[in-house]
């Protein structure tokens, strides 16, 4: 007897392709629709049925997973055919703030379904691999009856019933994510403009890199004890650091974009008085928006 779940996939970017791919791949009947029907030939020529419309693909299984690029086009697409939501459990895997998470669960409860969310913490080419893992939030109870096939998927992290929290998570980690890689790309830059390459950077930043657990642990129960002393570095020592990144920069005729921006923050901080603090002050600073 077939034991593997049904599962609907709606998207058909890269994201969703390689999804659609692992849950081939480990024997589940796939139902596929794409607003571009031609994204959906491969996964079809491996065994996947293509629905007719948006309407087909939400009425052929209870399990819906939806890879967009937000909640709108949630919305654009499913509104039409928001009737066929009753019944359905729609996995949101689609990446917008919490806020708009919170109101298409609603949206969706609205209309006779079940809303999990998802973060996906992986690229298209982690999906199904060991080491990737996906956010989720929602109801428990429906959360534990999906949760072997999402785990086809990635490892599953359930973080509570709130449908905002894993859209939260997420963005948490997509911003430190990006933040990270521009800080890189802003030294390759550097680099190149003083006839290095990448090949040239990249043992630097991975040795940064492999020292930073244990960097950032220390931070982490500082600042949660609301400690920042500056008995270890201080924000004005800081402050000359990122002065000097942003001259180079400069000098190099390079973007200043990204250094000009951490040189700021860091004035902000003098300019509140706590040049003696540590660096780690900056994080109350930015817990309230700038006046």
């Amino acid at each position: 007897m077939d034991t593997k779940q049904p599962v609907t996939v709606i998207g058909l970017g890269p994201m969703g392709q390689a999804m659609v791919h692992a849950l081939l791949g480990q024997g589940h009947h796939v139902t596929v629709w794409n607003r571009t029907a031609s994204r959906g030939d491969a996964l079809v020529a491996r065994g996947a049925i293509r629905a007719k419309s948006a309407e087909d693909a939400l009425t052929a299984n209870e399990l819906v997973v939806l890879s967009l690029t937000d909640y709108d086009a949630m919305y654009a697409l499913l509104e039409p055919a928001s009737h066929a939501l009753a019944g359905r459990v729609l996995v949101n895997l689609s990446s917008d703030t919490p806020e708009k998470t919170r109101a298409g669960a609603r949206w969706v409860s609205e209309h006779g379904g079940v809303h999990l969310t998802g973060g996906v913490n992986a690229s298209p080419s982690g999906i199904g691999q060991p080491g990737s893992s996906t956010f989720y939030s929602g109801p428990r109870e429906v959360f534990e009856a999906h949760r072997s096939t999402l785990e086809v998927l990635t490892d599953t992290d359930y973080r509570g019933g709130d449908p905002g929290l894993a859209a939260l998570l997420y963005q948490i980690v997509v911003g430190m994510f990006w933040t990270s890689v521009l800080g890189y790309w802003q030294a390759i830059a550097l680099a190149d403009a003083n006839g290095l390459t990448a090949t040239d950077v990249l043992p630097h930043a991975t040795e940064l890199l492999t020292g930073m657990p244990g960097f950032l642990s220390l931070y982490a129960e500082r600042i949660d004890a609301g400690e920042h002393g500056g008995d270890a570095e201080r924000l004005a020592m800081g402050m000359a650091s990122v002065e000097h990144v942003l001259h180079t920069n400069a000098d190099a005729g390079v973007d200043t974009t990204l250094p000009a921006a951490v040189a700021a923050l860091f004035r902000r901080g003098m300019d509140a008085g706590h040049g003696a603090d540590s660096a780690s002050r900056l994080t109350e600073l930015m817990k309230t928006a700038k006046a």
